[in-house]
Parts: C-alpha cells; sequence; structure tokens
C-alpha cells in the first residue's frame, strides 16, 4: 500500500498548518528531512532540512497503527502557516519512494477500510466538517460518534435472535420441538419494527436540519416581502422598491436562527398579471412555497391568504408602521421581528426535537428496505401454512439492509460519492 500525504489544514498563509503522513512508509519518510521518528504519541519540536538548507522548525507527532487515525502508521507535522514552506515540505515527501499525494477523503477512506470507523461515521464525519450552526454540529457529532452504529447493533441482535430461533426449528424439523418460538420471534420483530419506525421519521427531519429548513415569504405584490427578508436577514439582500412586482425571482439568504440552519426565501408577488416574465416568477414562487417547511405570509388590509394554509404556516399583517396593527410586522421599523424570530425558533425547534439516530436519506431508505421486510416476515409469522425458512430469510433480507447503513456488506456504489466530498487532506 502507498505512503500516502496532504495538507490537513485549510490551504493558505495562517499561524500552522499540518501535513499528515499515513502507510508503511511514514516513519521512513522523516528521513528526507534528516529525522528519524520521535517517540509514540509524543511530541517533539525539530528542525526540517533540505540537505543542509534548514527548511522550517516543525511540531512533529507520531502515531504507530493501529492507534491512529487510520489505523496505519501517521506522522503530523506541524508547520509555520507559510504557503512556501508547505510547497517544499510536500514536494521533498513527494520525492520519497512509495510516497504519493493522497486523494480526496482517502484518509477517512483508509480508516473505513481499516476497521476504525464504520460508514455512518464517515458520513458523521463529513457533517461535521460542513457544519455551520450548532444543530448540525450536534448532530453530526452524535453520528461521529457511533451512535447509529450502536442502534444498528441492537437492531441486528433481535433480528439475529430471531432467525436464530426460526433456524433452530427448521433444523430439528423432524423432531418434536418443546417450545413454540413465534411468540417471542413476534416480540422481537415488533420491538425492532417500532424503533425503526422511529428512526425513519427522524431521519426526514435530520435531513432538514443538515441541509437547512425553507421559510417562504409569501404576499401580494409591495406587501412588504422583501423589507421583511431584509431585516431578518440583517443586510440589503433583496431590492425593495414602492413600485410593485419588482421580486421576479425567488431570493435566498442563509441564515443561522438561535443555532438552527434557516434559508429565508423573498418570492415574486401573487396576484394576476399579463407580463410573461412576471408570470413566471409568480409560478416559481407558488412551487417553492409548496416544498418550503414553513410559510408566511403578509397580509394587506381586508386581504385573505391566496394560499392553503398549512399547520404552522404564519400570517401577519405587513407595513404594521403604516397600518398601526400592534400585532402585524414592520421590516422597515423592525416591529414584530423578534416575536417572528421566536415563533420560528420555537417551530424548528419543536420539529428537531424529533430527530433520531438516522441523518440521511441514504439512511431513511435502508431503514423502510428493512421495514418492508419486516412487514412481511410478520404477516409470515401469523399464519400457520408458512414455514419458518420463509420467515427467516425476510429476517436476513431486513438484516441485510441494516447491515448497509454501517457499511457490514458491500457499499463500493456508495463510496466513491461520499468520499468526493471530503477535501484532499481528509
Amino acid at each position: 500500500m502507498d505512503t500516502i500525504f496532504a495538507l490537513t489544514s485549510a490551504p493558505g498563509r495562517a499561524g500552522v498548518s499540518v501535513i499528515r503522513i499515513s502507510g508503511p512508509g511514514a516513519f521512513p519518510a522523516l528521513s528526507r528531512f534528516g529525522l528519524s521518528a520521535p517517540e509514540p504519541r509524543a511530541a517533539a519540536l525539530r528542525l526540517l532540512r533540505d540537505g543542509e538548507d534548514v527548511v522550517d522548525q516543525a511540531l512533529i507527532l507520531a502515531f504507530p497503527g493501529p492507534a491512529s487515525f487510520t489505523g496505519e502508521d501517521v506522522v503530523e507535522l506541524h508547520l509555520h502557516g507559510s504557503p512556501a514552506i508547505v510547497t517544499s515540505v510536500l514536494r521533498m515527501l513527494s520525492e520519497v519512494e512509495g510516497g504519493r499525494m493522497a486523494e480526496a477523503g482517502e484518509f477517512t477512506r483508509r480508516a473505513l477500510e481499516n476497521g476504525k470507523m464504520d460508514l455512518a461515521q464517515v458520513e458523521g464525519l463529513a457533517d461535521l466538517i460542513d457544519s455551520e450552526t450548532e444543530a448540525q454540529r450536534r448532530q453530526a457529532q452524535r453520528v461521529f460518534s457511533g451512535k447509529l452504529g450502536e442502534v444498528v447493533q441492537g437492531w441486528r441482535h433481535d433480528l439475529i435472535r430471531a432467525a436464530a430461533l426460526l433456524e433452530a426449528v427448521i433444523d430439528f424439523a423432524d423432531e418434536d420441538v418443546p417450545v413454540d418460538v413465534r411468540p417471542e420471534v413476534h416480540e422481537l420483530l415488533d420491538g425492532v419494527a417500532a424503533s425503526l419506525e422511529t428512526q425513519a421519521r427522524g431521519a426526514a427531519v435530520a435531513e432538514r436540519v443538515r441541509q437547512g429548513f425553507e421559510v417562504a415569504i409569501l404576499g401580494a405584490p409591495n406587501a412588504g416581502k422583501s423589507t421583511l427578508l431584509n431585516a431578518l436577514a440583517g443586510r440589503e439582500a433583496a431590492i425593495t422598491s414602492a413600485v410593485a412586482g419588482t421580486t421576479r425571482d425567488v431570493i435566498e439568504v442563509r441564515m443561522d436562527l438561535n443555532g438552527l440552519p434557516v434559508t429565508l426565501l423573498d418570492t415574486a408577488g401573487l396576484r394576476e398579471t399579463e407580463d410573461e416574465v412576471e408570470s413566471i416568477g409568480i409560478a416559481r414562487a407558488k412551487a417553492r412555497a409548496e416544498e418550503a417547511d414553513l410559510r408566511i405570509y403578509l397580509l394587506e388590509p381586508g386581504e385573505d391568504p391566496r394560499i392553503d394554509l398549512r399547520e404552522d404556516d404564519i400570517v401577519l399583517q405587513g407595513k404594521a408602521d403604516l397600518t398601526g396593527d400592534p400585532e402585524g410586522i414592520s421590516g422597515a421599523t423592525g416591529q414584530g421581528i423578534d416575536r417572528l424570530v421566536t415563533r420560528l425558533t420555537d417551530v424548528f425547534s419543536q420539529r428537531s426535537a424529533l430527530v433520531a439516530t438516522a441523518t440521511r436519506e441514504r439512511h431513511r431508505v435502508a431503514i423502510l428496505r428493512a421495514l418492508d421486510d419486516l412487514a412481511q416476515a410478520r404477516v409470515l409469522l401469523r399464519d400457520p401454512a408458512y414455514s419458518e425458512d420463509l420467515i427467516a430469510e425476510e429476517l436476513r433480507s431486513a438484516i441485510r439492509a441494516l447491515d448497509s447503513l454501517v457499511g457490514i456488506v458491500d457499499v463500493e456504489t456508495l463510496l466513491g460519492e461520499i468520499f468526493s466530498s471530503f477535501c484532499i487532506g481528509k
């Protein structure tokens, strides 16, 4: 296996830059700098030399495998964060026999292949690196710590126990089995199915935490939608004008709403129009409003909402600075903004409380496959006419679906897509 190396900290000038080396030649590679490996997991301050020339003074850490991130011998060079120093050190490492630059996500892929983490933890690590809000960080950390793997192991244990009971009946088909195993099998399957259903519901919410909740601001033209968006975003993100129909497309602004990721959508005003461009904008507004997690509708005096309201949708009197409505909202003066933010936070906090351990659409699909197999097994189990081997096969299919969550079975088709989202140094 090649020895790989890469810059693992952000590129560019910094206080410190870190280069990681992993593989069988990690420790010998230090000889290129005129050094030997320091004591395991002990930091050593050493001069890196290129012949007689001093390249840098670096802090060197050595992690013998398997007690390392990748499970292989690993060396980390903590350099002064000069692009020139980093370039020189990478050039020297490229001259080491058997060494090469790491590909995107290759350190983490080796950690997976060497059993240092499961596939769900890999995804959790990717989400942790990409997290922008506190809710995203907490969710990613939970997956990265191996919680999903622990849950899957519990499901597998119960399903394997159920399958073993059924197979015991098969093995002793010609003898009298003193105990009817079906009631215990039914109890095990009911427990797993209930837990899977909870996780499937929570996965849909978790996906929104990963991607961000969408809030569409709707209303008639010139109802104050763009002004409200700017007030919530704290900047001039959308053009505001007294001329109706200024907004022709959907304007998106991402923000951190008390630790929750939210994307605000400013949309074209809803009205009948013969303007072709405005009509396209209104159609897009309606389409995005249907997909949004929550809608804010700004009313004009005497108007009824032009959409079918859903639970949690918020209807407010817009331009309260002009109408004098104490319960209304005004992006121009800030009236009602705090109440709106609190209400949005409460709604999304309640939804986030439903988040379970599964966090991705891939997880949800695998769980639903397992639920389908368990549903079929439970139907067969209730009918004495069906043999235990048919039920056991359904359980084995459910176990395979769950195994795909953590990479116990072949998931090669998933790996390229997952690791392509990683940076080179991870």
